[in-house]
């Protein structure tokens, strides 16, 4: 069964560029050439992973992420003409799972669209065999199922961020730096820098920060993170 890309992109060449590419690739194909008609064919397509460009009309990429977001975790890879580091943690504190800056190699963008989609699709069929599952006091981390649940309630989290918090939760009271959390929950394959790991625990402590006691999300300054257990 082939997979679905959404390719949300006003320039009409650089949309059928990544059209060629992409179904070359073996991907079905929609494009959406303003942000409405985007959410829309989130929605009705349902599409395995969206291309999503951030200067669009009617509603720009920012607005398109976070509409996609109240009701998919379908990964989105933001593509932007502008290279400043603020966009990119913009748009990754918006959901987003990778972002590419124009102009791109067609090549690298399909590596990161793979790279982005073993992430999420390996990562449930690994969860399959093996049976990960974390328990804590108010606290369920399922690899199984990828969900987190928080004092009894389902929270909607991307997988990326329910495998960063496995990945810590799995070591408690070790510390990890940004590279090492880089190398063992990202991959070797991902393209991006340390303030990734940054805006996910970040996220992740909006879920989680003082729901209990005996654990605690911990920035270890000067160093990375930690998944802290605190004695009775």
């Amino acid at each position: 069964m082939s997979k679905r890309a959404l390719i949300v992109e006003d320039d009409i060449n650089i949309a059928e560029l990544l059209k060629i590419y992409l179904q070359k690739d073996g991907f079905e194909i929609e494009n959406a050439y303003d942000g409405r008609k985007a959410v829309e064919l989130a929605e009705s397509f349902r599409p395995d992973i969206i291309l999503l460009d951030i200067m669009l009309p009617i509603m720009d990429g920012w607005q398109v992420c976070r509409e996609v977001r109240k009701t998919s975790q379908v990964p989105i890879i933001m593509l932007t003409a502008k290279g400043e580091s603020m966009d990119k943690v913009s748009g990754l504190e918006m959901g987003a799972d990778d972002y590419v800056t124009k102009p791109f190699d067609p090549k690298e963008l399909i590596a990161r669209i793979h790279a982005v989609m073993r992430r999420t699709d390996g990562g449930v069929e690994e969860a399959e065999d093996t049976g990960r599952k974390l328990t804590f006091d108010k606290l369920v981390i399922n690899l199984d199922s990828y969900e987190l649940i928080v004092n009894g309630e389902k929270i909607d989290t991307p997988p990326k961020e329910l495998e960063l918090l496995f990945h810590l939760a799995s070591f408690p009271n070790r510390v990890f730096t940004r590279n090492q959390l880089l190398d063992e929950v990202w991959g070797f394959d991902y393209f991006g820098d340390s303030r990734t790991v940054d805006v996910h625990v970040k996220r992740l402590r909006e879920k989680i920060e003082g729901v209990s006691p005996k654990w605690e999300l911990n920035t270890v300054w000067g160093v990375g993170y930690k998944f802290k257990l605190n004695e009775e």
